[in-house]
């Protein structure tokens, strides 16, 4: 539904919510199908289950610390109504509800539609004039298609039947006013601006327009219009010919545009003047809603093109399959980056109410990686998820599709200039679900912000490094093979190939550019990737092992095999795994009869290393608790043993106590440690400056090699200073943008594996402290990240915490390097197995997640970090406006008080807004003494929608 006066669009989606835009906020609601808009504020919904809601936008001030603040625009049902008939789609599926009679509101371009219909037998009231036999059914004249009002005057409807009629309907004296008798199956209707005439669509792909006069009863045949009418439809293409394609068509005079999307055709709209003085509506724009996403077309600029949406880009164009987030990017790459993915367009013709948000502190990056090669940079340091610059990787690839052959672009194909096409087709819209090759799928994502170096890793073992340009560039990229098994015996890869990187020059557009490809071999998924700019060095890691690049002199520095003797499925590739499916359900039974007769402790095995010595220490510590769950070792020759998950660079004591220097942490499967001291030339004396140099080559020591007893995988490592906390990214100390690091106090490490996280010191790897989360809580460890949660009370205090987020989605705080629990918060339904794989952490508290393929939802762990919705909407009747606290759920959202307390929904909202039965009311555990200013709770600020 869209109100042209206020300019405020609703959509009511199939999973029970209706959102209004371009308002930054998300209103509850049950399952939508139609939508119907009035400039007093006042929306009317049809469900599935034919009930009519009636709903009212009402405003709330907020009490925060005792001053009031305005900016919270809510949805409040005010009435309902149940119609008759039988529930479901099929029943009642779709109409134009009449508006609001004090606020004449028309599809004023005639347009047809044929995309939605309501099926409603209706019998005739008293009427004085007859109904021609050919026109009933029974006593009944058939399902009703349509339902119009006049737009000059409320009180007459236009009524359409499947057959064909059309009733003019007068409501004050229940009488046929007019009947136009049509020849074909009625689709829709739609009134002229003037109520002079209207126009009917047909099954038969045709439509007529009606003269609406006084005199005869009775009109047969339509009439021939000389009005420059833009003609819009849906529909209407030869079923036989073009019956899959999703249509709609615009024509004026000569001119004629079949616009062709990949999903279907929901509903569309056209933006246009509300002047009632005017003659014509003069169209700005047209808004199609389809099923997967929402495309605006300029109707004021020659051709009708595409407008770039500041929001409600579709997120979901190309399956997602990573993502990684950026905080305080500097404005030089911001600048560069947006006058990269800069597309000029018209005005975004959707622009009602009035956003009240303050300008945020900080420029944020959400990057997606996708399965058709696209890298999407979005800019996500407000409400709303902008698309600002996006990258393709194909074209550094011999593919089926040649990227250097645009599509869209009708200039490229010759035989397009010598013979029209008719229909005039022309592709639209960003979705597209299938990729050329499932090879191009970007896997990880590394940034580093300062030397605006990107690397990104792909599905056949493909690593990029990038680098930024301004300019267009021909040229060939490098390639460097990096053999990953090291030649050893016995293994036969069974997968896919490698991609065929071009061996030509190949043209790249201004931005993130390749400067050269690193193949692993074999060409298995990359499952984790490092990049250290200031050393010139990226570290990426697959099933079979990982391997060391120095990109600066284009040399492989490391490559070391983690596959164990028995390790075969890692040789069998992601589309070759259906026989592992026995032989897995058998190692799991095997472990459970294990665990059912194991009645004791198991044996230590006699420790040969001091590695080993630690965990032996650890393990005799203390006997299982009662309160404690006995986990049982994982076998050694488990399936996909080797993978690598984790990696890290950091600059610390290895070796020894008294020299520190580079070194590089690897993290698998089978719950193995590998830490490498490097010799890297020139470091601290300009050698990874941009454009520095050095001499001498990169080298790779293995110093450590930690295994953890029970060989859970090993989901981060991250290395300490001497004051416990992380260690700052490359360049932030060289270039004074982050506190430097104790360098005079012994370091340590942190590993977290699925099922615990332990503290080692360095160099000796003596065990610290560790905590056993699976064994006290009974969940196993999905994502982790080292935050920095800000005082709301003390500017200048923050504490650093470890955040986990595990397989029940519930995130566990922890103090670092204590490892002492602070608190726990349910975030994430435990059954959305995908919004759990697809949480990314922010360094400020924050974490974004997928709660449906096209929808991220952001949600926040610091009462000082918030990016909520404020807004507000003026309209013709006072906004009624109500005080609430920062602990009440608004708009669907919910917030964090400065006070502690916690709100969180999960997932898309349904119920009232203030009596929603998903809502949770969660007390967080007294904060630990030593931290008074700090308030943590988990705020769900607000979803950001494709």
């Amino acid at each position: 539904a869209f109100d042209p006066q206020l300019q405020l669009m609703a959509v009511g989606t199939k999973s029970g919510a209706m959102k209004m835009y371009p308002l930054p906020a998300l209103y509850p609601a049950p399952v939508s199908l139609s939508l119907s808009f009035t400039s007093l504020g006042r929306l009317l919904s049809l469900l599935d289950d034919n009930t009519l809601h009636l709903w009212e936008l009402g405003g709330a001030s907020r009490d925060r610390g005792g001053a009031k603040s305005e900016g919270v625009v809510y949805l409040e049902e005010k009435r309902n109504y149940s119609l008759l008939g039988r529930p479901g789609l099929e029943s009642c599926r779709y109409t134009h509800t009449p508006p609001h009679t004090h606020t004449p509101h028309t599809p004023h371009t005639p347009h047809t539609h044929t995309t939605h219909t309501t099926h409603t037998h209706h019998t005739t009231h008293t009427t004085h004039t007859p109904v021609p036999e050919d026109y009933r059914c029974g006593k009944s004249l058939g399902p009703v298609e349509s339902l119009q009002e006049h737009p000059k005057q409320p009180g007459k409807i236009l009524i359409g039947y499947s057959r064909g009629l059309v009733v003019l309907w007068d409501l004050s004296t229940c009488n046929a006013e007019h009947m136009f008798l049509g020849k074909q199956q009625l689709e829709s209707l739609v009134w002229e601006r003037s109520g002079s005439s209207f126009v009917s669509s047909h099954s038969d792909g045709g439509y007529s327009v009606w003269a609406v006069a006084s005199g005869n009863t009775y009109t047969h045949q339509p009439v021939s219009s000389s009005i420059p009418y833009v003609v819009l439809y849906s529909g209407g293409m030869p079923r036989a010919s073009y019956g899959d394609r999703h249509c709609v068509t615009i024509q004026q005079d000569k001119q004629h545009v079949t616009l062709d999307f990949t999903s279907r055709v929901i509903d569309f709209f056209t933006v246009h003047t509300t002047d009632l003085e005017h003659d014509y509506d003069d169209p700005k724009a047209l808004v199609v809603l389809l099923e997967e996403e929402l495309v605006v077309i300029d109707l004021l600029t020659t051709g009708w093109p595409s407008v770039p949406p500041p929001y409600l880009a579709p997120l979901h164009s190309s399956a997602i399959t990573t993502s990684c987030h950026l905080d305080n990017v500097p404005a030089k790459l911001w600048d560069r980056l947006a006058a990269a993915g800069n597309s000029q367009g018209a005005h975004w013709p959707i622009c009602g109410g009035k956003n009240l948000a303050p300008p945020p502190r900080q420029q944020e990056l959400l990057l997606t990686g996708h399965e058709d090669g696209t890298v999407r940079f979005w800019n996500v340091s407000a409400v709303a998820m902008t698309p600002l610059y996006k990258l393709s990787t194909a074209n550094v690839f011999h593919t089926d599709c040649d990227p250097n052959d645009d599509p869209l672009d009708p200039t490229n194909d010759p035989e397009a200039l010598q013979e029209e096409e008719w229909p005039p087709f022309r592709k639209v819209g960003c979705f597209d679900p299938y990729s050329d090759d499932p090879r191009l799928g970007i896997q990880k994502i590394s940034l580093c912000k300062y030397s605006c170096r990107l690397v990104v890793a792909g599905t056949a073992g493909q690593v990029i490094v990038l680098g930024l340009s301004d300019e267009w560039s021909d040229h060939t990229v490098d390639v460097s093979t990096v053999d990953l098994l090291q030649d050893r015996e016995g293994f036969t890869w069974k997968g896919h190939d490698r991609l065929e990187p071009r061996a030509s020059p190949a043209p790249f557009p201004p931005g993130f550019q390749p400067l050269v490809l690193v193949q692993a071999l074999p060409p298995a998924s990359v499952t984790s990737v490092m990049l250290h700019a200031e050393w010139n060095l990226v570290a990426f890691g697959t099933s079979h092992g990982f391997g060391l690049f120095d990109y600066h002199r284009r040399t492989a520095v490391l490559a070391r095999c983690t596959l164990h003797p028995n390790d075969s499925l890692a040789m069998e590739g992601p589309l070759s795994r259906v026989k592992s499916l026995k032989k897995s359900l058998r190692q799991s039974f095997r472990r459970i009869r294990k665990s059912r007769v194991s009645g004791k402790k198991r044996p230590i095995p006699t420790p040969t290393s001091k590695i080993q010595e630690a965990n032996a220490a650890l393990a005799d510590q203390e006997e299982v608790a009662p309160v404690q769950r006995r986990i049982e070792p994982r076998s050694a020759d488990d399936s996909l043993s080797g993978v690598v998950r984790c990696l890290c660079f950091a600059d610390t004591y290895l070796r020894d106590g008294t020299h520190h220097g580079p070194t590089l942490w690897a993290g698998t499967n089978s719950g193995s440690v590998y830490a490498y001291a490097l010799e890297v030339p020139g470091v601290g004396s300009g050698r990874g400056r941009p454009g520095g140099e050095g001499s001498g080559c990169v080298e790779a020591v293995l110093g450590k090699e930690i295994q953890l007893m029970h060989r859970a995988p090993v989901v981060s490592v991250c290395v300490l200073d001497g004051r416990g906390k992380p260690l700052p990214e490359p360049y932030q100390a060289s270039l004074d943008l982050a506190t430097a690091p104790d360098m005079t106090n012994p370091h340590s490490v942190l590993i977290a594996s699925e099922e615990q996280l332990k503290v080692f010191s360095l160099p000796k790897v003596g065990a610290k402290t560790k905590f056993k989360l699976t064994a006290h809580e009974g969940c196993r460890v999905r994502r982790v990240a080292m935050v920095t949660v800000c005082s709301t009370a003390q500017e200048d205090y923050s504490e650093t915490s470890l955040v986990c987020l595990t397989n029940l989605g519930d995130l566990h705080l922890f103090n670092v390097p204590a490892l002492r629990p602070q608190v726990r918060y349910d975030c994430i339904r435990k059954e959305d197995i995908s919004g759990i794989a697809s949480c990314v952490f922010t360094r400020n508290g924050q974490g974004f997640y997928l709660i449906s393929p096209s929808e991220y939802q952001r949600f926040s762990l610091s009462a000082k970090v918030i990016t909520e919705p404020l807004c507000t909407v003026e309209l013709e009747r006072p906004l009624e406006t109500h005080i609430r606290s920062l602990h009440t759920n608004t708009s669907g959202d919910t917030h964090q008080a400065d006070t502690g307390g916690v709100r969180r929904h999960c997932g898309p909202i349904r119920g009232h807004p203030r009596t929603g039965p998903n809502r949770k009311d969660i007390t967080p555990p007294t904060l630990p003494k030593h931290s008074p200013h700090t308030t943590r709770g988990i705020s769900s600020t607000t979803n950001l929608q494709s």
